[in-house]
């Protein structure tokens, strides 16, 4: 009982990271059906800016400790704003329309370039900002397992997310209108609606999505360069075992994969890295299209 607790809490945790990771990824390609490569490099420098920004907060006497938690997700906000403005309009907009592998070999490129900003910018050498990591404490269940108070917001953060992005697609009518670009783009065109605008603030929320994983992971993990070629190569996972363009798929997906990892961890830990990849084999065998993906008619 206490090893299937520890694998259902590990898994909800991981689950909650990649949903977290993978969402503004998979908003992205459902409204723009741009595969985005620099959605890693939003990752990175996210956790960059939000570990430096701690690191200084808490290097002298800045007031409430508690005020880091603003600071982490006004890293966040600032950094996916101004990226996602700048690359969206200063690169992608021109793109618009050409070919899906065009625009993967233009963000991986656009990754590539970031990765290189961000040494350029804070160094090579690791940021920790582990304080407000620490500052939630640690909770016993039970006699034997201890799981971090930080770890475990982090599921409610991702459900919150989650909730929002359903209430925003289905019960708003900015929602609705997305997701009328979403089913054909010519015919929203056609009724008057502003495509561009809904790419560009679609592109943005997505970069700010990026980056507040980031934010949110720097306290757990050792800031490094690389970081967004990893992330990103997981988020790709998620989403395509839950099917491109879908929140929900996102979701299911990192629960899939989240549970799947942990239970390799605490019961066979040498295929931890092959079964993410093995889950993913596994349903594109028998739904090329991820969980939830819909088969898209072919205009002709």
């Amino acid at each position: 009982m206490t090893t299937l607790i520890a694998i259902l809490l590990d898994g909800a945790i991981y689950a909650s990271w990649l949903f977290l990771v993978a969402a503004g990824l998979t908003i992205i390609y459902g409204v723009m059906r741009v595969l985005n490569m620099a959605h890693g490099s939003f990752y990175a420098i996210g956790a960059y800016a939000a570990a430096a920004t701690v690191g200084w907060f808490f290097s002298g006497e800045h007031g409430n400790p508690y005020l880091s938690y603003l600071l982490l997700v006004g890293c966040a906000l600032l950094a996916g704003v101004i990226l996602g403005v700048v690359i969206e309009q200063g690169l992608l907009r021109f793109l618009m329309g050409r070919d899906e592998i065009l625009m993967v070999i233009v963000t991986y490129a656009l990754l590539l370039i970031l990765e290189d900003a961000t040494k350029l910018i804070w160094g090579v050498d690791p940021y920790f900002a582990y304080q407000p990591y620490r500052l939630l404490g640690i909770s016993d269940i039970g006699d034997i397992l201890r799981f971090a108070n930080y770890d475990l917001a982090l599921i409610a953060v991702a459900v919150f997310i989650g909730l929002a992005a359903w209430f925003v697609l289905n019960r708003t009518n900015k929602g609705r209108l997305l997701r009328a670009v979403i089913h054909d783009r010519e015919i929203a065109i056609a009724m008057g609606v502003n495509v561009n605008a809904m790419f560009a603030a679609t592109f943005v929320i997505g970069a700010v999505l990026g980056a507040l994983a980031g934010a949110l992971t720097a306290p757990a993990i050792s800031v490094t360069p690389g970081i967004g070629v990893e992330v990103i190569v997981l988020a790709f996972a998620v989403v395509v075992v839950g099917g491109l363009g879908s929140i929900g798929g996102a979701a299911a997906g990192a629960v899939l994969v989240g549970l799947s990892r942990s239970f390799a961890v605490h019961i066979a830990p040498e295929i931890e890295l092959f079964v993410i990849y093995g889950v993913m084999f596994l349903v594109l065998a028998f739904r090329p299209q991820g969980l939830f993906g819909q088969t898209l008619a072919r205009r002709i």
